[in-house]
C-alpha cells in the first residue's frame, strides 16, 4: 500500500512538472506570437489553466515531504505528549479542510460539465476540462493527509525535517 501511495503522489508530482512546462511554452508562445505579429488566441487563458493545475497537482507532493509552511514555534516548546496531541489535532483539521476542498473542487467540475460552463476568453473551453486537475489535486491531498494521520495514530509518521531549517544561520 505505501509503494502505490508514494506512485500516487509522484505522479500528480509529474503532472504538476508538466503543466510547469506547458505553462512555459504558453507564455514563450504568447511573447513570440507578439514579437511577430501573429496572434494565437487564448495563450493567457490556458497558461492560467497550466498553472493552477501545477499548483493542486503538486499540493501532496509537498505536504509528504514536509515542504509546506509550518509554524514549529508552539511545537518546539512543548513536550512529546502535547506535541503528538497537536500534531493529531493539526492533522484532522487539515483531513477535514481537505476533504471540503476535494468535495467542492469534484462538485464544481461536475457542475461544469452538468452546465456546459465554458470559459469567457476568446479559447471557449470546457471549464470542465481544467477544474479536473484542480479536483485531481485536491483528492490527492486529502488522501496525503488521511495516510499521515493514520501513520500519526499509529505511531509510524517520520517527521520530515526541509533542507532549509538545516542551513538556518
Amino acid at each position: 500500500m505505501r509503494r502505490a501511495l508514494d506512485l500516487l503522489y509522484d505522479g500528480a508530482a509529474w503532472l504538476a512538472a508538466l503543466a510547469m512546462v506547458g505553462l512555459l511554452a504558453m507564455v514563450l508562445l504568447a511573447i513570440a506570437s507578439r514579437q511577430l505579429d501573429f496572434h494565437v488566441a487564448g495563450t493567457d487563458a490556458y497558461a492560467g489553466y497550466l498553472m493552477a493545475a501545477a499548483g493542486f497537482l503538486a499540493l501532496a507532493h509537498t505536504f509528504k515531504r514536509g515542504e509546506h509552511i509550518r509554524v514549529t514555534l508552539v511545537l518546539g516548546h512543548v513536550g512529546p505528549r502535547a506535541r503528538r496531541v497537536l500534531e493529531v489535532w493539526s492533522l484532522v483539521a487539515g483531513t477535514l479542510l481537505a476533504a471540503l476542498a476535494a468535495w467542492y473542487a469534484v462538485r464544481l467540475a461536475w457542475q461544469s460539465h452538468l452546465f456546459h460552463d465554458i470559459s469567457t476568453g476568446n479559447d471557449a473551453t470546457p471549464l470542465w476540462i481544467p477544474q479536473l486537475a484542480m479536483a485531481a489535486g485536491s483528492i490527492v491531498l486529502l488522501v496525503a493527509f488521511v495516510d499521515e494521520l493514520v501513520l500519526e495514530l499509529r505511531g509510524r509518521r517520520v517527521h520530515p525535517v526541509p533542507d532549509e531549517a538545516l542551513r538556518n544561520e
